[in-house]
Formats: structure tokens, C-alpha cells, sequence
């Protein structure tokens, strides 16, 4: 799972949870694959990106500690730091593990790199 795709995951769909975003991440297996670099896509990504949310995962994972706390305002003329961003999005993939909901503590396992997002019937929502 790469953490693009955590970025967009969330848990608000369990019965009584109001906050399920960020889930946290408890990493078993994580590795780093290549990716091409493509600054206008990594620009226009982060258009929908939550940022401390990346940032947090990305630590979660021990892949966060050359990002910037807050994204300032000229990171789209950083080369260097959207290359940064661009590792921690598409490269760093969580293999194996878990992903925890902030508010129940409700997990989903990560399997292959495939999140189960799953829910039991009587966990659902109305």
C-alpha cells in the first residue's frame, strides 16, 4: 500500500466513529520501490493530499524524517524536496501490517500491500 493511498483511506463508515482520519499505521513490512519522478504530477497531487497526515504515516513507517513538518508555500520550485515527497507517496510501500482507526482502535489488516478495509455487518453505519 503506498501511502497515496492511505492519504485517501478513512474509517468514518464504522458505526459511531466521527473521526476515522488519519489511520494509523503499524508497519510489519515496508519496503521501496522505484518509481519514475514526475514533479507536475507530485504538484498537482498534493493539491489533494492532507499534509500532516502524510507526514505522519511517513514517520509511521521510517520514512518521514526528511519531510518538512508544514508544506510552505514554495515547495512546487523545491526540486529536491518534491523528489523527497514524491519517495514518501509512490515509493514507500507498506507490505505488511495494520492500520488502526483513531477513534475505535478498529483494525485492518494489510496483506500483500492490499489494505482489507472490510467491516463486519454490525459494525457498519446507518
Amino acid at each position: 500500500m503506498k501511502l497515496l493511498t492511505h492519504n485517501m483511506l478513512t474509517s468514518n463508515i464504522i458505526k459511531g466513529v466521527t473521526k476515522g482520519f488519519p489511520l494509523k499505521i503499524v508497519a510489519k513490512k515496508v519496503e521501496v520501490k522505484e518509481v519514475d519522478y514526475n514533479a507536475a504530477f507530485i504538484i498537482k497531487t498534493l493539491s489533494r493530499v492532507d499534509w500532516p497526515a502524510l507526514h505522519q504515516a511517513a514517520i509511521e513507517v521510517g520514512h518521514g524524517e526528511e519531510l518538512p513538518d508544514e508544506l510552505g508555500e514554495d515547495f512546487k520550485e523545491n526540486d529536491t524536496l518534491l523528489k523527497k515527497i514524491h519517495n514518501a507517496l509512490l515509493q514507500v510501500e507498506v507490505i505488511d501490517g495494520d492500520l488502526v482507526c483513531p477513534e475505535s482502535g478498529r483494525t485492518f489488516p494489510i496483506s500483500n500491500g492490499i489494505p482489507n478495509m472490510l467491516l463486519l455487518e454490525h459494525e457498519v453505519g446507518n
